[in-house]
């Protein structure tokens, strides 16, 4: 029988949530897996990327990466390595890249990869110059903090998240559909903000906004998790479940941008350039941002913004009143967004940067 000789590109993570971390682990998978890969997860077996991987036909290897202490956890984490003999392991947090990451080079695995994909301190550049021949940062600013604390500049290539352009465009009936659904007036302003439920995601701030804003400002939250009952509790106290709506985790966030008016960015901390944020942004909408570095690197690109601090409550209801002028869909201007968004951020240029950087290191995808 003839050996398969297509590169095996595996992904680990010790995470058992679901966010925008996971989503691009799986989103590589795929798309390794279309141009002929073989692929596999170390993950925990409880995890969403477990879950979801198997459904989608990726090899599971489940190794508990809770804590690089567990000498259990080290041993199924050789065997597995040894075992499958990747060709690429690509780590992605703390825990599981300090143990993958030593555990691949021990093992001799071809090219060892690590994301990053927020932007705060990191402990140590140990891990970071010991183990991986090149680090993934979602951002230029990721990119200059890591060299700024001792990570071999060589290493590190930028390369925010792809997102499909295709998937992420204005459809006027998913709008109708959307607003008539959570009963969102045609004279109506719809504040939206799509976002896994979590503190540095800066909720809280568009909460307030919206109870110092006219009644003709609608706003809504798409996405869910741990935060959502205090989020919610927090709208009952400032009055405003009339107008205000979280819809929990959506499977298809790219209808519900159809049915924004404004798009308001409220992160204030640990962003990479996120996903949702990028997604946004291929619809042409006017944006109100609050400054984190990462963030403010796409609106390079970008016609209609107004940048704030996060927790300027004055400057909010400000910038919401100076962007509800400029609402009208100019094809022109959002066509030449979109071009230069999808350029710059499309699922096509980070997956050609990727297979080029494996490229580089001896290793042929496609």
């Amino acid at each position: 029988m003839k050996k398969n000789r297509s590169p095996l590109i595996v992904h680990t993570d010790w995470s058992r949530a679901w966010g925008g971390q996971e989503i691009r682990t799986l989103t590589e998978l795929r798309e390794m897996k279309a141009r002929g890969c073989r692929t596999g997860l170390i993950v925990p077996e409880d995890s969403e990327l477990a879950c979801r991987g198997r459904r989608e036909g990726i090899p599971v290897y489940p190794v508990d990466f809770s804590s690089k202490f567990n000498p259990s956890s080290w041993l199924a984490l050789f065997r597995t390595i040894r075992r499958i003999r990747p060709t690429v392991l690509n780590t992605h947090s703390s825990e599981d890249s300090w143990m993958a990451g030593c555990a691949a080079r021990m093992c001799r695995v071809p090219l060892v990869v690590r994301t990053r994909h927020v932007l705060a301190p990191i402990s140590s550049a140990l891990s970071y110059n010991a183990f991986p021949q090149v680090i993934f940062a979602c951002s230029e600013a990721i990119r200059d903090q890591l060299v700024e604390q001792g990570v071999a500049a060589r290493k590190v290539v930028v390369q925010s998240t792809g997102v499909d352009e295709k998937r992420f465009r204005f459809s006027a009936q998913d709008r109708q559909d959307i607003r008539h659904r959570y009963h969102i007036g045609d004279q109506d302003i719809l504040v939206g903000n799509v976002a896994f439920l979590r503190h540095y995601k800066g909720h809280s701030f568009i909460i307030k906004t919206a109870a110092a804003m006219p009644g003709n400002y609608k706003f809504m939250i798409v996405g869910g998790g741990r935060d959502q009952p205090m989020l919610e509790e927090q709208i009952r106290a400032a009055g405003v479940e009339d107008r205000f709506v979280i819809t929990g985790h959506q499977e298809q966030p790219e209808v519900f941008f159809s049915a924004f008016d404004i798009l308001f960015f409220s992160s204030y901390e640990a962003e990479g350039i996120a996903q949702s944020f990028i997604q946004g942004l291929l619809y042409g909408m006017p944006l109100l941002v609050c400054r984190t570095p990462s963030i403010l690197e796409p609106l390079n690109h970008v016609h209609t913004y107004e940048l704030i601090d996060y927790n300027d409550l004055e400057a909010a209801c400000r910038g919401l009143r100076t962007l509800s002028a400029r609402r009208g869909r100019d094809r022109r201007l959002i066509d030449r967004q979109r071009q230069a968004i999808a350029g710059k951020y499309g699922l096509r240029t980070m997956m050609e940067t990727i297979v080029r950087t494996y490229g580089e290191h001896g290793v042929a995808v496609g």
